[in-house]
């Protein structure tokens, strides 16, 4: 049996039955070919709670490489390996003065599970620059494209979280990147307010993201020493009418419209109002300054987490009657 506890970012101790790294699609179809138990994919363990041992080979994908394959006038396209490091990305996506993910800068994890999850923050989405990706069924071993269509993206959401979950490796991403000029989103979070703390009036997209590091750095928990997976769960989208009605009663209520005429309420804040914001539970607990994160104090178990994250979302309904939904994937035999 081989330990999982550094590789996942909650610091879980669970066991799998065998662990193998790869760097290529020749290396992943070899272990595909010889593998006698089910394969799960990992990627940088930073959006996964796992709940038990895993009787499965895991397989890391460390496939890696960013060039750019095709340049334009206004934006070029880059394909980016499974295995890169998200916010090696980025950094290297604003040194060579290319924008558009500058916002989602220091989320955790690897270009390879960007999509599954959709990953987004402080108002930019990956699927505002995704073109295509490539993935190794893992089955046949057959390559399969998917374009932005086939992803079938939503809030934190894609075809990989659904019907195609645990189906594919998803080896190569594929994005448009823009050239300056670049169009900054600064309207979103503290962003603003961080710009000009500073004195800028007219930042790049280098500012943005030391921005977006600089509010994340003071919100959310380092892994390394606390271990917890970011936001645990998704911000709920609720009817106007829904909202009005609760917004007689908590008028402190924050809120923000989406493009499909509902309303979105920050998790985080309906969390607080039910007390869990800096709460202790066993070796678990929501993070005291940000209670959307669920964090392990040391020695917590899957199971535990999972636990306090179903007491949260029970309290949530209760006091609001607003469902909240796990942003976090649970593993486990």
């Amino acid at each position: 049996m081989f330990s999982l506890g550094a590789f996942n970012t909650f610091g879980i101790d669970a066991q799998a039955n065998s662990f193998t790294e790869v760097t290529s699609v020749k290396e992943l179809r070899l272990v595909l070919k010889e593998a006698v138990l089910p394969i799960w994919i990992l990627g940088g363990g930073s959006n996964v709670l796992l709940t038990g041992d895993l009787h499965r080979c895991v397989v890391r994908n460390c496939i890696g490489g960013i060039s750019v394959v095709r340049s334009y006038a206004h934006c070029v396209h880059v394909a980016v390996g499974g295995g890169v490091v998200w916010h090696d990305l980025v950094l290297w996506a604003v040194s060579n003065a290319l924008g558009g993910i500058e916002n989602m800068s220091l989320i955790p994890g690897t270009v390879g599970a960007a999509p599954i999850q959709n990953i987004g923050a402080y108002g930019a989405e990956l699927k505002d620059v995704f073109l295509r990706l490539e993935a190794i069924e893992l089955k046949t071993g057959k390559k399969c494209t998917f374009d932005k269509a086939a992803c079938k993206f939503g809030y934190r959401d894609s075809i990989f979280k659904r019907e195609a979950a645990g189906q594919f490796c998803i080896t190569r991403v594929v994005l448009r990147l823009q050239k300056a000029p670049h169009s900054v989103r600064v309207g979103y979070g503290d962003i603003q307010k961080v710009l000009s703390d500073e004195g800028i009036d007219a930042p790049s997209i280098g500012d943005i993201s030391r921005a977006v590091c600089h509010i994340r750095a003071s919100k959310l928990p380092n892994p390394a020493e606390l271990g917890n997976a970011g936001s645990f769960f998704k911000n709920p989208e609720i009817s106007t009418a829904a909202f009005e009605t609760l917004y007689e009663t908590y008028s402190a209520m924050p809120h923000y419209p989406t493009t499909d005429g509902n309303v979105k309420v920050p998790a985080g804040w309906l969390i607080e109002q039910c007390g869990w914001k800096g709460r202790r539970v066993g070796n678990t607990g929501s993070h005291a300054k940000q209670a959307l994160v669920l964090v392990n104090y040391g020695g917590a178990t899957g199971a535990e987490i999972w636990q306090l994250s179903q007491d949260v979302i029970a309290s949530v309904k209760a006091k609001f009657g607003i469902v909240l939904s796990a942003e976090v994937n649970r593993v486990g035999d």
